[in-house]
C-alpha cells in the first residue's frame, strides 16, 4: 500500500491537509520556522487564494516574518494556465505583502504551466516567487509528516502501524 491522495474526501479537504501539513514545520529542527499562522479563505470563490501562510523565521540575530499565498487544485486532471488565468498572480501577491505564490496540485501541473511559473520567476520585476508543487511531490513531503496520517491517512495509517505490532 502507499500513500496516495484516494483517502481525501474533497478539495475543502485537501486544503485542511495543506494547512495542517504547514502548521507541523514548527516541529520540523531542520528549518529555522518558530511559528506558522494559516488564513484560509473559507467557502465560496477565493480569488486565487485558498490559504495565506505567515511564516516567522529565526536567523539567530531577529524573528522575521514571510508570507505565500497558496492555492490547492485537487483535480483529477492535470492543471493548465486556465485553471488560475481568473487571477493576475503578482498583483494577489502584492495585495496580501507576500513573498510568493504556492500551487499545490492532486495532480501533475501541464507544461504550459511550469512554463508560466519558470517566466514568472525570471521575470518578475519585485522578485516574487512562484512554485507549483504536483501531487507526487506533494506526498513526499506528507510521508514524513507521520502524525497527519492518523487524520487524514487512516487506511494507510493502520496499514503501517500493523508491520509494527507483527514485530
Amino acid at each position: 500500500m502507499y500513500l496516495t491522495f484516494d483517502e481525501i474526501a474533497d478539495g475543502d479537504h485537501f486544503e485542511d491537509l495543506v494547512a495542517d501539513f504547514f502548521r507541523a514545520l514548527t516541529s520540523d529542527n531542520e528549518n529555522n520556522i518558530t511559528n506558522v499562522e494559516i488564513f484560509p479563505t473559507g467557502t465560496g470563490t477565493d480569488g486565487g487564494r485558498d490559504i495565506l501562510i505567515e511564516f516567522d523565521l529565526s536567523d539567530d540575530i531577529k524573528i522575521f516574518k514571510r508570507k505565500w499565498v497558496v492555492q490547492c487544485k485537487f483535480h483529477d486532471a492535470t492543471i493548465s494556465p486556465a485553471a488560475i488565468q481568473t487571477v493576475n498572480i503578482p498583483t494577489l501577491i502584492h495585495s496580501y505583502g507576500a513573498s510568493g505564490y504556492l500551487l499545490i496540485c492532486k495532480k501533475r501541473p501541464t507544461s504550459g504551466l511550469t512554463s508560466l511559473f519558470e517566466r514568472l520567476n525570471t521575470e518578475c520585476k519585485n522578485s516574487y516567487k512562484y512554485e507549483c508543487w504536483n501531487g507526487n511531490l506533494f506526498l513526499s513531503k506528507l510521508i514524513m509528516k507521520k502524525n497527519l496520517h492518523p487524520l487524514y491517512f487512516p487506511r494507510y495509517n493502520d496499514y503501517i502501524n500493523s508491520f509494527k505490532t507483527n514485530l
